[in-house]
Order: C-alpha cells, then structure tokens, then sequence
C-alpha cells in the first residue's frame, strides 16, 4: 500500500493537530480595540506548551494557526453572520480552536473530517467540531454571502491587496528540502528522483517542471519549482522523512 504524506491533510488533521494550532492562534491573534470586539479569545498571558508528535504535525499546526490569522477577519465575520457565535456552551479560552477548525472546515468545503486512529480523542475538538458541522449549511450560507459582498469568486480575493502580493511571491519561489543524511545518502536521492523522472539542472532559472538543483552553498539542500509541492509530499522520500520540506 502507497504510503503519503497529504492523506490527512485533504481530509482534515489529527486532534493534536488541531488543539497546537489552537494554541498557536491564541498567542498571535489579532487584538481588536475594546469598542471593536466581537468575537472573545479568553486569556493569552500564559506561553501554551505544545508537544508535537513529529515534525510533520508541526509544520502543519503553525500552517494552521497561520492561515487562520490571515483570515481570522472573515472567521469572525462568518461565526457572527451564521449566529454559530456566540454558544454558551462554548468558553472563550476555546475560540481559538472554533475559528482554527472553522477555517479547517471550510478548506474541505463544509465536509466531514475522516477520523483517523491515534489513540484517545481529545475531548475539545470533538465537542467543537460536531458544534461546527451542526451549522455547517449556515456556516456555508454565511461564507457565500461574504464573498457575494466582496464580489470575491475564493476568499483569496477577498484578502488584503498587499497580502494578497505577498502570497504571490511566496508561491513562486522555489521549494528548500534538506536530504536527511542519517537515513540516506546523496547518490541515493539523486537515484531515486531520476527513476521518479525528475531531473537535476544546474540553477533554478533552469526549472522546467519535474526538475531539481542543489544549493550552491549546502551539499545536502536541494530545490525544486513550487508547482511540485503537493507531488513531491506523496514520494516515500518524504513519507520516510529522508526528505524533509523546510
């Protein structure tokens, strides 16, 4: 069976996941000004400890939190609109994990998460997202009417101009993958990679699609076009962290 690493992704994350984005989120979300606040996120005066399970789950919690920052005004704007906010049932030390998993929620387009085995459930992430999914027609409802208003066609559109530039030139710079050369050689890599039918070139101004080059600096630091991203993460390469995506 094909082992990869985008299986969870495209079908949401494990609760870990979930509860370190939440933690993330809750130290770097925007302060609005006491006449402006609508939407409550407790207390964030103690540093959250977070315990990743690999470095995956890292990278993808911060991705998360991320993500629901650049949004978190159309979160907001969502949770008031589809009156999933406020819940009394719900505290305000756990609204950071309702708009990380709102946001989550609407990634897949308002489906089910698959629920994958990893041992004992958490609790809080459960409980919000059957919350969510309970109002995911309005939630859904709520989004479209947003981007209607905006005339947005994705909620990309709607972002910042000046956001919306630095998305387009992150996106188009090259990916940095550090060979792990605990578990696997250079020649080995470049072995494998030429039999996947990439092709190594000298610089990135040479990209043509499935190609790779080294970094001139750094023996064990490759890149490759950022159009490969979602190709490269189903390699076992990476599902066996002998390559890992900086």
């Amino acid at each position: 069976e094909k082992r990869t690493m985008t299986l969870i992704e495209k079908n949401g994350y494990h609760d870990s996941v979930y509860i370190n984005a939440a933690k993330i989120f809750q130290g770097i979300h925007t302060e609005k000004c006491k006449d402006r606040i609508l939407v409550r996120y407790g207390d964030d005066s103690v540093s959250p400890l977070l315990t990743f399970k690999d470095e995956y789950s890292q990278r993808i919690s911060y991705e998360l939190a991320f993500n629901a920052l650049k949004y978190q005004d159309l979160l907001e704007e969502i949770l008031l609109d589809s009156c999933c906010y406020p819940c009394q049932s719900i505290p305000d030390d756990l609204t950071s994990l309702l708009v990380v998993m709102l946001y989550d929620l609407q990634d897949r387009k308002f489906q089910a998460r698959e629920v994958f085995d990893e041992g004992e459930p958490v609790a809080e992430v459960r409980k919000i997202e059957h919350y969510l999914y309970s109002f995911r027609t309005k939630l859904a409802a709520a989004l479209a009417r947003c981007r209607i208003t905006h005339d947005a066609l994705s909620i990309e559109c709607i972002l910042p101009e000046t956001i919306r530039k630095q998305q387009q030139r992150a996106s188009a710079l090259p990916l940095c993958v550090w060979i792990n050369t605990f578990k696997i050689s250079l020649q080995d890599v470049f072995r494998d990679l030429k039999k996947k039918g990439f092709t190594k070139v000298e610089t990135v101004s040479d990209f043509d699609h499935y190609t790779y080059c080294m970094d001139q600096h750094c023996h064990d630091v490759l890149f490759f076009p950022s159009s490969l991203k979602e190709e490269l993460l189903n390699l076992d390469l990476f599902a066996d962290c002998k390559l890992l995506l900086q």
